[in-house]
Formats: C-alpha cells, sequence, structure tokens
C-alpha cells in the first residue's frame, strides 16, 4: 500500500487489488458487503496510523476511486468551526463545507456498483462519487413538509424506505460553483429529518427503493401540503 501525506487533516493512499486479495478480502465483496467493506478500510486506517501517526477520529471526508489496478482513497478530517457549532470539510483549495455538528458524515467505502452490478469490474473506472448524505424522517408527513419547501434540482435523490422509517439519499457533485449551496440544502434538510448512520448501500440491500429518481419532486406532486 502507497501512503501519501497530504498535510495534517488529509492522507492519500492507494492500494491494489492484489493487496486486497492477499489481506484476505474477495474483490468483489468489497462493494457488496459493508460489513467487509469497512474491515478492510479500518485495516488500512490502522496502518496509516502506524506509519504516519494520522488519527481517524471524529467525522471523515471520504473519497475513493475505483482504477483500473487498484483503490485509491483520500482521508479528510472534518474540523469544528470556531463557534463550535459547525464540521467544516475541505472542498478543493479554498472551498469548504459546514455541516451541522448534530450530523456526523458517514461517507464509508459506498460505490455506484449496485446500480450495475455485472459491470467488468476490470475495465470500469469509477469517478469520485462527491459527497453523498442519507437522512431518517420520523414519519412520511415530515418528508411531504420538506419536499414543499425544498426542490433539488439536477440533484440526485432518491427515497427508501427500511425498518418501518423513510429515508432520503441526496448525492451532490463536487462542482466548485454548488460548495456554497450544500450548506443551506442540508440545514434545510435538517429542520424535518435527522441525518441517519444507515448508508445507501444498506438501504439498497435490505430497504425497499419507493422512488428512484427526483424523489422530492414526485412526493410533492402526489401529496399535496395539509
Amino acid at each position: 500500500m502507497e501512503i501519501e501525506r497530504i498535510n495534517e487533516n488529509t492522507v492519500k493512499f492507494f492500494v491494489t487489488y492484489v493487496d486486497i486479495e492477499e489481506r484476505g478480502f474477495d474483490r468483489n465483496e468489497i462493494w457488496f458487503s459493508r460489513e467487509r467493506s469497512e474491515e478492510l478500510f479500518w485495516e488500512m486506517m490502522d496502518e496509516i496510523h502506524q506509519e504516519e501517526e494520522f488519527v481517524a477520529e471524529g467525522p471523515l471526508w471520504i473519497q475513493v476511486h475505483a482504477l483500473e489496478k487498484g483503490l485509491e482513497v483520500i482521508v479528510t478530517r472534518a474540523q469544528v468551526s470556531k463557534d463550535g457549532q459547525k464540521f467544516e470539510v475541505p472542498v478543493g483549495e479554498n472551498d469548504k463545507i459546514d455541516i451541522p455538528v448534530d450530523g456526523k458524515i458517514e461517507a464509508l467505502l459506498d460505490h455506484q456498483a449496485n446500480q450495475n452490478k455485472k459491470a467488468d469490474f476490470e475495465e470500469e473506472i469509477i469517478e469520485d462519487e462527491g459527497l453523498q448524505f442519507v437522512a431518517r424522517f420520523q414519519d412520511l408527513e415530515h418528508l411531504i413538509s420538506l419536499s414543499h419547501h425544498l426542490e433539488l434540482d439536477d440533484i440526485i435523490n432518491s427515497m427508501y424506505v427500511f425498518e418501518g422509517k423513510y429515508y432520503l439519499y441526496v448525492e451532490f457533485t463536487d462542482d466548485e460553483d454548488f460548495v456554497a449551496e450544500i450548506d443551506n440544502i442540508l440545514s434545510i434538510i435538517l429542520e424535518y429529518a435527522n441525518e441517519s448512520n444507515v448508508t445507501v448501500h444498506r438501504l439498497m440491500e435490505y430497504g425497499k427503493e419507493l422512488i428512484s429518481e427526483n424523489a422530492l419532486e414526485q412526493v410533492k406532486q402526489y401529496f399535496p401540503l395539509r
């Protein structure tokens, strides 16, 4: 595994698929098994801690690039803002995303492979997924209310039900021109929901997808605000 310390709060590493298999992991299972992907990730982070004294604590911003011969992973520790109310996550050289301090950023090794399980992993090159966010609603009424107060035009968003609760999955791009809007969107969502520890991978595997695209817009159309 190749490790590069970018700065005090960011580290980048590259691990080949051969190395992954030598560690006892099947190349495909890291995409489809949350438990195994987490196990692999924390095993690698332990090595990084020993070599670079990089402590993976607090909310983490994790970017995964699946390349032809292995995985390139960038891990950044989010920093608490000066007022103690938000986490600041670097995006680019000069921009940051602010996340309310009561929500944790859980971006593990989820992957878009579920969209096409028959893809050829030898040839497929997956680009950075950006920021993924999963919100859990206490009941459907809260989700309906949100749909009438927020528009997610050109933003990936889908709706799931899992263990009796409703979930909204949102995926933002890391377009620098859009960074300022992300904070506002997340703040509005968190007025109606809580950030969930359940990953989108788990929702795909164990939950039920109710609306695959433009979820908020469709909820708004089907359910009038009471």
